[in-house]
């Protein structure tokens, strides 16, 4: 049984969240926890905090063994941008875009 999690308006680039999704797809969630904690990128905290509530979802709400689930499928979609203004030279104005991720994390016990 396939159960999912997500994490919306995650203020992280989406590109730089799929650096950290691959690296954890089709692993065990034990393993994918245990390298989220030691991995130094900003999308690490955010990823292992889906991870964790899609393992939550499946142990408390459709009754799965959390020794057995394994993450199916991860990704980043592209959230809302905000868009800021900085001042520069002459007068004028250069745009700043922040990105935003929503971060979806499918757990499944059968391979």
């Amino acid at each position: 049984m396939d159960v999912k999690a997500t994490a919306k308006t995650v203020r992280c680039t989406p590109r730089k969240a799929r650096l950290v999704l691959d690296l954890i797809r089709g692993k065990s969630v034990e393993e994918a926890l245990a390298m989220l904690q030691f991995m130094p990128n900003q999308a690490a905290g955010a990823v292992a905090k889906v991870v964790k509530s899609a393992a939550a979802n499946a142990t408390h709400n459709h009754q799965l063994d959390e020794t057995k689930l394994y993450v199916k499928s991860c990704y980043a979609d592209e959230g809302i941008v905000m868009k800021r203004w900085m001042p520069r030279a002459k007068g004028s104005a250069s745009q700043i875009l922040k990105r935003t991720s929503h971060i979806t994390v499918v757990v499944s016990d059968e391979k």
